[in-house]
Formats: structure tokens, C-alpha cells, sequence
């Protein structure tokens, strides 16, 4: 940025004191009309430069607990910067003006013992002013000029760039006052958003959704909830560098500070670091969001006792009314048949016969509902009815009717173990190939367990088993049962198929 002072005339170099204020103004009007913070800065250090005519200039911005955490220079070819290394933190003259913000003016920078002198490969500076920039009461950072073209810096030189400094503190202000608008605008939004989504999500979906709005708002590398453990006690906010250089910010993910999460949020090594500002609006997110997970979780602890109250109810009544009725209908029934004579009533007492098979069916099935019903969602190891119905819902999916599935005996109690994952095998098998061979519409799994044996058959009304087909599974199921003492048999046409598979289970007490 070139302020220019008309044909022949430089702003550093100017016949008149009229002439020095003229680019003083010029100036300042350039410093006042940016409005972005890091704009500013640059314009700022291209101002001064440009105003006493340096070779080089910098501004360097206070960290919160003292040196620099921005430094922003001008004058140097990327050559040089690359030779250089490292941005000053802010020791020698740059730490004596930190420590004593007031102006510096040196013709010779060696001469200062304050001086630390210049890293390798630094181009050679000899004179020197540094300005400090206050906002308001406090100092936000200082300007640094070295090597004046025209001769040494001069008091008038640090009259111009002060009243510059001045004029910048005063737009820093501006600009730090509309980025801290938008920055509490976005954490609002942000705010908000994450509220909503943890009420209208899972947990897991809606800690995601935390991390990437807060990693967007706060510009940072890694954003984590982390639970603290019950010992530690209330947790407080706390601003510190970061074991990997970068800035960490860790508040309470509660609304009373004493929960037992914690709102990790670490910038990348070199960022600014967090402000009291971000700080505050960071915890308000936290709580905002804590107490959403709380009511969230407390629905969802509702949801779940509406759900086994429901369960229960439903399972009751099935018990209760359909099953009784469904029994003692097959009473009827049976009295019926005895009391029918032969002739012409046989056919009759043949449908009577069915119709109770069939009754029976239908209580198992409904015994099976039941059973589903009470242990849906128990947190403890799966039973093997349990497992029994989840493989066969899984399984049966290519299936136009639902399998039916009937228990009989202490099948939880005795089928454990090994010989629980062979019945799964067994079972997963059977109705796997009723899927992909069989052409079935009904199929049947029955598990029982009596007299030391527990049995499983799986019948369909299919196709049947040819005689060239592939049996390799059904070999499988067959070694189950002879390397656990028991017995497989097969018998197969067309229109039923039953699978039969035995093996003994330990003997001990069955409670």
C-alpha cells in the first residue's frame, strides 16, 4: 500500500510540516476503513512504514500472559523469512517495550544493551522506533520501524507514527468490537442448533454434531467430550497453551459445572489463544448443551419405562385372556373327539383334531411373544431363546411368512455355552437353506430341552431335499451332533421337510 504525496514529493521526506500531516491523514483514513482485524493489521504496519519512510516494520500483538502471540511484518522477501525461522516471541527491545510501553527511538540498535541481537541469516537493521498501540486502557501490541531510508528516525517521526498508533487503537477497537459481535452471534447460532439436534437425535449423533458446530465457532483443531472421573470434583473452565503448542479451552459440559463431562476444544499450535470472551461464551454453550443431554436423556429413560409398562401390559394380557381362551377352546375340543362316535363322524373328529394341533401351535407362538416381550432390551448376556428369535428374524428375511418358533422345557437353564452356540448353528442353518432351496411358505423351529436331551427340528412345506443336492451344512450339523453325543436325522419329501437334531445337555438341578 502506497500512500503517495504527489509528484515529487515523499510523505517521509516532505518539504513541510503541512506536508507530514497531510500523509498522517492519508494515513489514518486508510487505518480507519478496514474493518477485519487481520486487514487492519497489515494496513496499520503498511501505514507506518510507508509514513517515515522504513526499510522494514512489524507489529506484534501482547498475548494475553505476556510475549507475542501475532507478529505481522513487512520488508522482507520470503527468502529472507525462510532464513529467519521463527516469528519473535518477544524477548529483548521487542520484551523491553512489552514491559515499559513507551517509545523507543535508537540510531544504532547495537549500541542498547537490551539489545539480544538477530537470529542467522537476518538482514542487517540499524536503526530502530518502537510505538506501543494501545486500545483504550490497555496496550494491544506495539509497532516496530527499523532502517529509515533518509538518515535516523527523528522525535517528529515518533509524533507521526504515535498519533498513527493512536488512530489504529481506536479502530483495533472498532474492528475487535464487530469480531466479537459475530463471534457471539455464530456460538448463539451454534448454540442453538446443537440444542435442537440433541433433543431430535441419538446421543452418539448428537455429541458428533457438538464437536463439528463447536470446532466450526472456535476455529479449532480437535474438539472432544471427555469423561471426567467421579474423583476430580466440580469442573472449572481453564485456558492454558496445550501440551502440542496449541491453545486448550475445557469447560463443564452441565449447567451446574458439577457434572462429569467435560467440553475439550484445542486449537492448532500457533492459533491466538482463547479470550476470556470465548471462555464465557463457551461455557454458556456447554451448559446450554448439558442441559439438553440431560433432557434428553431423562426422555429417553421415560420413553424406555413407557415401553417395559407396555410390554408388561401386552404380555399380560396375552397371558391372561387370549391364552386361556385359546386353552380352554382346545378343551372343548378334545372333549368333542371323545365324545364323537366312527361312520360319518370321522372326517369330523379328524378336522377336530387339527383344529386343536393348531390351537397349541398358536399358544406357543403366543408364549413366544411373551417371552420377546419381557426380555426385549435386558442388558445381561443373551439367552438362547433370545438368540433363537434375533437369528431367525435375521435369517428369515427372504421368507414371505415369519417363522414360527415354539420353546418347551428349561432351555435357558440347561442350553449354555458351547452347546447354546451349537443350537444357534443348528438352527441358522436349517432355516438358511429353507431360504435359498426349499420354495417354503411355512416353516417351524421348535427348541426343548427334557430328559437330558435337548432337541431342535426345523420344518418346512417345501420342495423337499433332492438326492443329488449339495449337503455340505447339513453334513456340518450332523458332526455337531455326533461331537456332542447326539443324533441328526433328515426326512424329506415334497410338502414337508423335518430336520431333527439331539444332544445331551450336563445334568444338575434345574431350578
Amino acid at each position: 500500500m502506497r500512500l503517495g504525496a504527489g509528484p515529487g514529493v515523499s510523505a517521509a521526506t516532505g518539504d513541510s510540516a503541512a506536508e507530514r500531516q497531510r500523509a498522517l491523514l492519508r494515513a489514518t483514513q486508510l487505518v480507519s476503513r478496514q474493518i477485519e482485524l487481520p486487514v487492519l493489521l497489515q494496513g496499520i504496519v503498511d501505514a507506518a512504514v510507508e509514513l517515515v519512510d522504513a526499510r522494514y516494520g512489524a507489529i506484534g500483538v501482547i498475548a494475553p500472559h505476556g510475549g507475542l502471540e501475532r507478529f505481522i511484518a513487512v520488508g522482507l522477501t520470503p527468502e529472507e523469512r525462510a532464513a529467519i525461522g521463527p516469528l519473535p516471541e518477544g524477548h529483548g527491545l521487542l520484551g523491553a517495550l512489552i514491559e515499559d510501553p513507551r517509545p523507543i527511538r535508537l540510531d544504532r540498535l547495537s549500541d542498547d544493551p537490551r539489545s539480544s541481537g538477530f537470529p542467522a541469516g537476518h538482514p542487517a537493521m540499524d536503526g530502530f522506533l518502537g510505538v506501543p498501540v494501545r486500545v483504550g486502557d490497555q496496550v494491544f501490541g506495539n509497532l516496530y520501524l527499523t532502517e529509515k531510508r533518509q538518515g535516523p528516525f527523528t522525535e517528529e517521526d515518533t509524533e507521526l507514527v504515535g498519533a498513527l498508533a493512536a488512530t489504529a487503537g481506536a479502530a483495533i477497537e472498532n474492528a475487535r468490537l464487530l469480531a466479537d459481535a459475530r463471534m457471539r452471534e455464530a456460538w448463539m447460532t451454534a448454540s442453538a442448533e446443537i440444542a435442537e439436534a440433541i433433543l431430535s437425535h441419538a446421543r452418539g449423533d448428537a455429541l458428533r454434531l457438538l464437536a463439528e458446530r463447536v470446532a466450526q465457532v472456535a476455529e479449532a483443531e480437535r474438539v472432544e467430550v471427555v469423561a471426567v472421573a467421579d474423583e476430580v470434583g466440580p469442573v472449572e473452565a481453564a485456558r492454558e497453551p496445550g501440551a502440542r503448542g496449541g491453545a486448550v479451552l475445557a469447560v463443564p459440559l452441565t449447567a451446574s459445572g458439577t457434572g462429569r463431562d467435560e467440553l475439550v476444544i484445542t486449537r492448532a499450535p500457533g492459533s491466538p489463544a482463547f479470550t476470556a470472551e470465548e471462555e464465557a461464551i463457551a461455557r454458556d454453550l456447554a451448559a446450554r448443551a448439558g442441559v439438553a443431554l440431560e433432557l434428553a436423556r431423562a426422555r429417553e429413560v421415560q420413553q424406555r419405562a413407557l415401553l417395559i409398562e407396555d410390554r408388561g401390559r401386552i404380555s399380560r394380557d396375552l397371558h391372561d385372556h387370549v391364552v386361556q381362551q385359546l386353552f380352554g377352546t382346545g378343551m372343548q375340543l378334545q372333549s368333542l373327539v371323545r365324545r364323537l362316535g366312527t361312520g360319518d363322524t370321522e372326517d369330523a373328529a379328524d378336522t377336530v383334531s387339527n383344529a386343536v394341533g393348531r390351537i397349541d401351535e398358536s399358544i406357543a407362538q403366543i408364549r413366544t411373544v411373551i417371552f420377546a416381550l419381557e426380555s426385549s432390551g435386558a442388558t445381561e448376556t443373551a439367552s438362547v431363546r433370545r438368540r433363537i428369535l434375533d437369528l431367525v428374524e435375521e435369517a428369515s428375511a427372504g421368507l414371505v411368512r415369519r417363522p414360527g418358533v415354539s420353546f418347551a422345557g428349561p432351555v435357558d437353564l440347561v442350553v449354555t455355552g458351547p452347546l447354546a452356540d451349537d443350537v444357534a448353528a443348528v438352527v441358522r442353518e436349517g432355516i438358511t437353506n429353507v431360504v435359498k432351496h426349499a420354495s417354503a411358505s411355512r416353516v417351524s423351529v421348535v427348541l426343548s430341552a427334557a430328559e437330558g436331551r435337548v432337541t431342535v427340528v426345523v420344518r418346512d412345506d417345501g420342495i423337499g431335499i433332492p438326492e443329488e443336492g449339495r449337503r455340505s451344512g447339513l453334513r456340518n450339523l450332523e458332526r455337531r451332533a455326533l461331537d456332542n453325543g447326539g443324533g441328526f436325522r433328515i426326512v424329506s419329501a415334497p410338502g414337508e421337510t423335518t430336520v431333527t437334531w439331539t444332544a445331551p445337555y450336563p445334568e444338575g438341578p434345574v431350578l
